[in-house]
C-alpha cells in the first residue's frame, strides 16, 4: 500500500529579520559535526552572542545543536 505523506510548508520569518543566538555550552566533547555547526555559525567563544538573519538553514543549523546554542529572540530595529 503507498504511503501519503503531508508536508508542511515551512514557515519562513519576513525577509531581512535578524535574531540573536548565544553560544551556551562547551564543545570539548561534542561530535566533530557539531562542532562544525557552531564554528559555521560564527561562534568564536563561550558566551558569545551574535546576530545573525533568521533564515531556515540557520535555523536548521540551531536545531542540530539546541545543547549547545541558545535562541535569544529577534534582534530590534
Amino acid at each position: 500500500m503507498a504511503r501519503n505523506r503531508n508536508k508542511t510548508e515551512k514557515k519562513q520569518a519576513p525577509k531581512g529579520t535578524k535574531m540573536y543566538l548565544k553560544y551556551v555550552r562547551s564543545m570539548n566533547s561534542a561530535p566533530v559535526k557539531h562542532r562544525l555547526v557552531v564554528k559555521g555559525l560564527g561562534f568564536t567563544r563561550l558566551y558569545q552572542v551574535i546576530e545573525r538573519e533568521d533564515t531556515l538553514s540557520i535555523r536548521g543549523m540551531v536545531a542540530k545543536v539546541p545543547h549547545l546554542v541558545e535562541i535569544l529572540g529577534p534582534a530590534s530595529k
